[in-house]
């Protein structure tokens, strides 16, 4: 049996390439202009407006996440007792479906800067909101943002053990 630091360092280690990974494939689609989504820029502008600070605390914030999302699947992987890549896939595709489904839609009424779906923007919520499936963003959006969560739990999914 294995000491409870050996797992969370080993959950935080694999958490960190994952969480890399999905970063590099939502930066890359956005860069190749497929989506418009930042996802660490919209968590940052829910703490500032000024759009360097946005960036900078919003990328820590999603790095936090990433690793407190890998806890999380690393306790479904031992529910199911079990950890593989498709699995791990599986279960990123269904958070990412979440994502798109049910956060997006809701984020215009829980973030500060962002406008509705109904009330235009104004001086104060000046970011245009995703609509669902994000497609405010891009119709490429749906898809590059389901196969960056699938990849994030497919590393998990094939990284982790359970101890």
């Amino acid at each position: 049996m294995t000491d409870v630091g050996e797992t969370i360092i080993h959950i935080m280690l694999w958490g960190f390439v994952a969480t890399g990974a999905q970063a590099a494939v939502l930066f890359g689609s956005q860069r190749l202009g497929y989506s418009r989504l930042s996802l660490p820029f919209l968590i940052g502008t829910m703490f500032t407006g000024e759009r360097p600070a946005a960036n900078a605390a919003g990328a820590v914030f999603y790095w936090l996440g990433g690793w407190l999302f890998a806890f999380i699947y690393y306790f479904l992987f031992s529910e199911l007792g079990r950890t593989a890549w498709w699995i791990g896939a599986l279960i990123g595709s269904l958070h990412g479906l979440v994502l798109l489904t049910t956060l997006a839609p809701l984020m215009p009424y829980l973030h500060p800067r962002m406008a509705t779906e109904y009330e235009g923007p104004s001086y104060r919520r000046r970011l245009q909101p995703p609509g669902f499936l994000a497609l405010h963003y891009g119709y490429r959006t749906p898809l590059t943002t389901l196969l960056a969560h699938a990849l994030y739990g497919a590393i998990l999914g094939a990284g982790m053990s359970l101890h």
